[in-house]
């Protein structure tokens, strides 16, 4: 296969090359682009379709980039997306795009491989990835109906600050120092000091009172898991963590469950570990699940506020799961 990645030197696109290696993606010729300010910058690879140098040359993003290209991951925003994703299609490639450009699109299928690969077959050249915070909740809620119909999903999510790029994590690392050194704090990335605090505010806010990050993963776990009747209501908070996003998560169903069938369906799915020891302090935590690939499930109880719920934790790194590794495994769908 001939690959390209766009955006190769955001995180992550970097991310991207590293699950090409780690997967052992069948790679013949791989072209990493991003803008004509990077073109010519050598970045380290030395994974499949390498010419054995131990780096690879970023080129200039443009519209003539894709003649010889099978299949074209996109994470340079959504706006680039727009403009070049067409190009790509034109020229006989299969976009899968890292941006919410096309998620909500009719026309293109929104995938997580766990949980509704089948949607791959009806693409027409764009296939998109769902939002960071989206890929964990539908992993787990997939599992979960397997033992009884979903009813409604109420969660609160605690988002990194590299969910907001580079510069947001730079912003907190910056600002926790200057807050233990008694300085003064002027926020550019954020709305308001990250560190030591948190942001109930991700993305802007829409005319009902939610944010735009609520609003996505509100309807792409519907479109996702092809249920347009699950009540999903959600709160998006950013927190002064570097890396991994952590979601509460209440999960009412149509039917009696008890906890145990719930845990066998948890344990038994594709990409979930289960972390659920509370006896010995054992949950998932995001300082502890920095580059990882799975969903991790902790804090498994029934929810006495409904008749038939549970209530539990998750953390994924959403640099992997949320985003890299899920287009590569998207891509592996493809092939």
């Amino acid at each position: 296969m001939r690959i390209a990645i766009i955006g190769v030197t955001g995180a992550v696109g970097k991310e991207m090359l590293l699950a090409l290696t780690e997967r052992d993606f069948p790679v013949t010729e791989i072209k990493v682009l991003a803008s004509a300010r990077s073109a010519g910058k050598q970045i380290p690879y030395a994974g499949p379709g390498s010419d054995g140098s131990g780096f690879i040359t970023v080129e200039e993003l443009t519209h003539d980039s894709f003649n010889d290209v099978d299949i074209a991951l996109f994470s340079a925003g959504g706006s680039i997306s727009e403009e070049y994703a067409p190009s790509a299609v034109a020229a006989g490639a299969i976009v899968v795009d890292n941006s919410s450009a096309f998620r909500m699109r009719d026309d293109v299928p929104l995938i997580v491989p766990e949980v509704n690969p089948e949607d791959v077959k009806w693409n027409k050249g764009i296939i998109a990835n769902p939002n960071c915070s989206t890929i964990p909740l539908v992993v787990a809620l997939n599992a979960m109906r397997t033992v009884a119909p979903l009813k409604r999903a109420v969660v609160s999510t605690y988002q990194a600050a590299s969910g907001a790029g580079q510069a947001a994590m730079d912003e907190l690392y910056d600002q926790t120092r200057d807050f233990l050194e008694g300085k003064e704090l002027n926020p550019q990335e954020f709305a308001h000091q990250i560190a030591f605090n948190c942001i109930p505010h991700i993305d802007v806010f829409l005319e009902d009172g939610s944010t735009k990050e609520e609003w996505k993963m509100v309807e792409e776990t519907k479109k996702i898991l092809h249920d347009y009747d699950l009540a999903v209501s959600v709160t998006c908070v950013r927190v002064p963590v570097l890396r991994c996003h952590s979601e509460s998560v209440n999960v009412e169903f149509d039917a009696p469950i008890t906890l145990d069938a719930i845990r066998e369906a948890l344990e038994s799915a594709e990409g979930i570990v289960m972390m659920d020891d509370p006896a010995n302090k054992e949950y998932p935590m995001p300082a502890f699940l920095v580059g990882t690939d799975e969903t991790y499930i902790g804090r498994l109880r029934l929810d006495a506020s409904v008749l038939h719920g549970v209530a539990f934790w998750n953390v994924s790194d959403q640099l992997r799961k949320g985003a890299a590794l899920n287009t590569v495994q998207i891509a592996e769908l493809l092939i």
